[in-house]
Order: structure tokens, then sequence, then C-alpha cells
């Protein structure tokens, strides 16, 4: 595994387009502001800041997807929800690049 791969959290290429249509859940990290400018439809938005105190919101037996603007938070989110023991956290990166490969 390589040192990118190891900071951002993939291990081996996922399909991600698969996970989704098997009910996974799209966490977007960004602000508000951020994700009313422009989301996944049906992702759900908790921004990494706020991720620790919203943690009730999501299921550990679900999988969990994750998105921000450039990959860089989501990768904060996945190792926040990692800690906490949801065992399967995917890092989708940027939102777009995460829309394109699941369309």
């Amino acid at each position: 595994m390589g040192l990118f791969s190891k900071l951002f959290g993939k291990k081996e290429k996922q399909d991600l387009a698969v996970l989704i249509q098997q009910g996974a859940i799209i966490l977007d990290v960004r602000t508000p502001q951020e994700f009313k400018s422009g989301h996944i439809p049906g992702a759900m938005n908790i921004p990494v800041q706020q991720l620790n105190q919203q943690l009730h919101r999501l299921k550990k037996d679900k999988v969990i997807i994750t998105c921000c603007a450039s990959g860089a938070r989501s990768a904060m989110a996945r190792s926040i929800l990692k800690q906490a023991g949801f065992p399967e956290v995917y890092n989708g990166g940027s939102w777009m690049s995460l829309r394109n490969q699941i369309r």
C-alpha cells in the first residue's frame, strides 16, 4: 500500500457505485453552504467539524462513503468514523468526482 493510499484511506479499488446501489450512505462533510451550492442527491450533510457530535445520526451497520470538496476533509472524516467503531468506511474523495463515478 502506497503512502497516498495510507493517507487517504484507500486500500484496494472499491466499486463505489455498487456499494451505493447496495445501500451505502454518502456522507458529505463540507459546510452547509458548500453543500447547498451542489451535492449528490440523497447525500447526508454533516460538516467534519461537527462529526463527533453527530455520530448518533449514523448507523454502524451501514457502509459509509465520505466526500468533500477535494478529498482531504473526507479522509479526516473516514478516520474519525473508523476510530468511533464504524467498520466499513470509504473515502470517496471530492463530491464531483464521486458523482461522476456513480452516474
